[in-house]
């Protein structure tokens, strides 16, 4: 890879200061008194005019040289541009040229606002120089621009906010160099962030994206929310935002899980430390802040070493290998104990014996990450790209007070790669499978040429994507038809269990009542409304209704009762007025059983029956005493009688008094 820009000087011993130096001041490959903010990466980098935004001096010049790998070209993008035009850009301008020194040709010269902020500009070759040139002006914010490589088409700079795009998702490539001195932000993940920020710069505040290499994002826009927290995050700070419309979040590889210091899964046992504080207090308590308090959102003190210097350090045992993507640190968490870590140093290993200080990619230098400005706020820091590791160290560098913290770790499990493939030296080349899978090789011999191969490989590509379509139909199609089977067969047995069961009486239909007395019931010239018992008794064995030869008697099934009548039978009424008077027992052949020898009165002799509800004042209903009480027509057995009529200009004596 070549070095990130133009590098002069002999010796590669110089040439490493030179990209040191270039690092730690943050200027890149530039040269003059008039260069702004500058960070350049090895695929993408952002430049700044001095002073920017504010107004850039008078008689200054700064010149960029981009590098990109050979058989590459350099995409260039401006997010401002303001340069005053006094003079026809004789003294102040832009200046972009193809190549680098004696070589390059210029491409184009622009001042006021002759460039707009869509305008993209490719190079030809892997090489471009900006030149910056003011001369005396009164106002003027200059420029911002970023580049990447061609193959990064989707650009954008560190000014593009998520409001000026209106699709719901969308990816955009990010530079380096977004964690500006002028950006702003207001958000946190995982809520979201306000869409008036910045979305390269709240990536890298998210630890989606480094601020050394950029990176791509992946953006979903959602409802906004009444309030915005603010967090420290990757050395930027998110301010509190109020309402806004829509917020956006990242889509991410979700690998920023909890390691198990807060939920306790790491044990005590695997958490150390070089010394811990203890003391007793006035009280006579005796306090130990041991390197197990060193849990996040644990109540209570923190870990605390007993001396303050730079060999402390607080290990984290995570039993096997883990994908460490972050690290969350806290100070003491008590008001009491304003201790906090301001500045610390990150070592990791796999076996506890042989450590790797944490350097950021094309960096040679170990990070120093920054910790927490006070006790009690969470502080995150994003590990791009992330590490493998067991053991995990942290030497703190700077402290308040005590060097005292909390601490969480973030990432996921660590699957371990597949083999590779051993590598045929001799032979005919292998082609890959219609499925674009790796062949795996178990030998190296080499078969002779004359053998042919006549086994038919399988087409998986289509026999696969086939069944994964026909099982999944073929289950639901039984499955419905056995839903439908059940259903049909619980209707019908439903209907058969509902046609041996007795529904509560319609009047729109016949209905016929209960029989009130045993015996026959052939002595009425009218239809009885009473239906005969199920089981014969002996009173109906002499007579029968329906093998009865005399064609005038009726039948004991009675008619219909009306729709508007009362649910049960109405008691029947005896007009007796056109009779003699004498007892008004029946004989053996009624349904009523009287005493002495009177002969039966003949078939049809007693006159119409009344109902209930007759209006006629010339009968009055009377019933008769049950069996036991005193009468002149005693019954032998106790059944129901029919109520006695008696008018009321003939005296009854043989009715209740």
């Amino acid at each position: 890879m070549e070095t990130w820009g133009m590098v002069s000087g002999n010796g590669a011993f110089i040439t490493a200061c030179w990209v040191l130096c270039s690092l730690l001041c943050g200027s890149g490959a530039q040269k003059g008194d008039g260069c702004g903010y500058t960070v350049m990466g090895p695929e993408s980098g952002t430049f700044t005019s001095m002073n920017y935004p504010k107004t850039y001096p008078n008689s200054t010049v700064c010149e960029w040289d981009i590098h990109a790998k050979p058989g590459q070209r350099i995409l260039l993008k401006f997010g401002d541009f303001d340069i005053e035009n006094s003079d026809s850009c004789h003294s102040s301008y832009l200046r972009i040229y193809d190549g680098a020194r004696e070589s390059r040709v210029e491409i184009a010269k622009y001042c006021g606002l002759a460039l707009q902020f869509e305008d993209l500009i490719v190079s030809k070759t892997n090489k471009v120089t900006v030149q910056f040139m003011s001369g005396t002006h009164i106002s003027g914010r200059g420029f911002l621009a970023s580049y990447s490589t061609t193959n990064k088409t989707d650009l954008i700079t560190c000014l593009d906010k998520a409001s000026r795009f209106f699709e719901p998702e969308y990816s955009k490539y990010c530079p380096a160099g977004c964690m500006t001195p002028f950006g702003e932000i207001s958000g946190t993940i995982p809520l979201g962030y306000r869409d008036s920020s910045s979305l390269c710069m709240a990536g890298v505040h998210a630890g989606v994206v480094s601020n050394i290499l950029g990176g791509q994002i992946n953006v979903v826009i959602s409802k906004g929310i009444p309030y915005y927290e603010g967090s420290l995050a990757n050395n930027i700070t998110s301010k509190v935002g109020p309402l806004s419309m829509t917020l956006f979040t990242f889509k991410t590889s979700g690998c920023y899980g909890t390691l198990g210091m807060e939920s306790g899964v790491i044990p005590e046992s695997q958490i150390s430390s070089s010394s811990f504080l203890e003391w007793t207090d006035h009280m006579g308590q005796n306090n130990m802040w041991k390197s197990e308090r060193s849990r996040l959102k644990k109540p209570g003190p923190s870990w605390a070493a007993s001396f303050n210097d730079e060999n402390q350090w607080l290990q984290i045992d995570l039993n096997k290998l883990k994908k460490i993507t972050g690290i969350i640190t806290t100070g003491s968490t008590m008001d009491k104990f304003n201790y906090y870590v301001s500045a610390y140093k990150m070592a990791y290993s796999e076996d506890g014996t042989k450590w790797t200080m944490y350097r950021e990619p094309y960096v040679d230098y170990d990070k120093v990450f920054q910790g927490n400005s006070d006790y009690n706020q969470e502080v995150r820091n994003n590990f791009i790209p992330p590490i493998v590791a067991r053991f995990v160290k942290i030497y703190p560098l700077q402290w308040n007070q005590k060097i005292a913290m909390k601490v969480e770790l973030l990432g996921c499990q660590f699957n371990a790669a597949y083999p590779p493939k051993l590598i045929v030296t001799a032979g005919p080349a292998l082609k890959p499978r219609a499925n674009n899978f790796p062949v795996w090789v178990e030998k190296t011999t080499v078969p002779p040429e004359v053998i042919k191969n006549t086994t038919v490989t399988p087409t998986l590509t289509k026999d696969l994507p086939l069944a994964a379509i026909l099982v999944p139909a073929l289950v639901m199609v039984f499955t419905s038809i056995a839903l439908i089977l059940g259903c049909v067969w619980h209707c019908r047995n439903r209907k058969k269990k509902s046609e041996g069961t007795y529904d509560l009486p319609y009047w729109d239909r016949a209905e016929y009542a209960q029989p009130l007395v045993g015996g026959a019931l052939g002595t009425l010239h009218q239809r009885s409304t009473f239906k005969p018992e199920e089981g014969k008794e002996p009173g109906y064995a002499d007579l029968d209704s329906y093998n009865n030869p005399d064609d005038t008697i009726y039948h004991a099934y009675a008619e219909p009762l009306p729709t508007n009548g009362p649910e049960y039978a109405t008691p029947i009424v005896m007009d007796m007025s056109g009779h003699t008077a004498g007892p008004m027992c029946l004989s053996s052949t009624s349904t009523f059983k009287v005493t002495g020898s009177q002969a039966p009165p003949v078939l049809g002799a007693y006159s119409k029956l009344l109902s209930r509800t007759d209006s006629s004042a010339s009968a009055q209903v009377l019933y008769d005493t049950p069996k036991g009480a005193q009468g002149a027509c005693a019954v032998e057995e106790m059944v129901y009688q029919v109520p006695q009529c008696v008018p009321q200009q003939t005296a009854n004596k043989d009715g209740p008094p």
